[in-house]
């Protein structure tokens, strides 16, 4: 009964909005979510090499102007190789600054004939005793006829034998010199240097000129440390 009603009743607009409906298009809807605009996305800088961080950091820069007083650095110091006989020069300054300073190695007391020495601090009765043949000869050496590198080579060699094999007293015969040039003892001389700042030294307790049965001035015998 009440569908009747409502279809009987009577709507005067109605004509007029289906007229409207085909002249007016229908209103669009915006969808809100879809159609916001984008939010721009910040795209990472590439990494600049260290050539460009370098230039940059250097911008602005200005060279120094040349040193014109014409400084510039010090070349390489190249130390040549010391000659052997260098060497011996050197070995032989050295004893005679450390004898005028008082501070030498060894106590020497020597003549044109004569030679001694003795380690610092070492009782000098021992050399006394040394000098008159107290202790025992255990090995000897002959120089003759050697040149000085071939001495100094022999005597190094001898000495750290004699020591290795547990002997105390030996006896080196360098001769006196009589027929070298201007009868000058070389070999002497260099004994002693030898002994008293040699590559031996440390192994000597005390040297001393032999006495006349065992070669005199031309010969010394030698105390080695234990």
């Amino acid at each position: 009964m009440s569908r009747k009603k409502e279809s009987s009743f009577h709507n005067p607009f109605a004509a007029a909005k289906e007229q409207l409906a085909r002249v007016v298009p229908p209103p669009v809807v915006v969808d809100k979510k879809r159609d916001a605009p984008v939010a721009k996305v910040a795209v990472p800088t590439p990494p600049r090499d260290e050539a460009t961080l370098f230039a940059d950091e250097m911008l602005g820069v200005a060279r120094l102007d040349e040193d014109r007083r014409g400084r510039v650095r010090a070349p390489a110091v190249i130390t040549p190789p010391v000659s052997r006989r260098a060497a011996d020069d050197a070995e032989a300054y050295a004893s005679l600054a450390d004898l005028v300073d008082g501070q030498g190695a060894f106590d020497v007391s020597d003549t044109d004939e004569y030679l001694e020495g003795i380690a610092p601090g070492l009782d000098k009765r021992i050399v006394k005793r040394l000098r008159k043949g107290d202790y025992a000869l255990e090995a000897h050496v002959d120089l003759h006829g050697m040149t000085r590198d071939e001495a100094r080579t022999e005597v190094e060699r001898f000495l750290v034998t004699a020591r290795a094999a547990g002997k105390r007293c030996v006896l080196i015969v360098h001769g006196r010199g009589l027929h070298s040039k201007d009868q000058v003892p070389v070999l002497k001389e260099r004994i002693k240097v030898w002994l008293e700042r040699g590559r031996v030294a440390r192994s000597v307790l005390a040297f001393t000129s032999a006495r006349q049965c065992d070669g005199g001035a031309g010969a010394v015998y030698v105390l080695l440390r234990k």
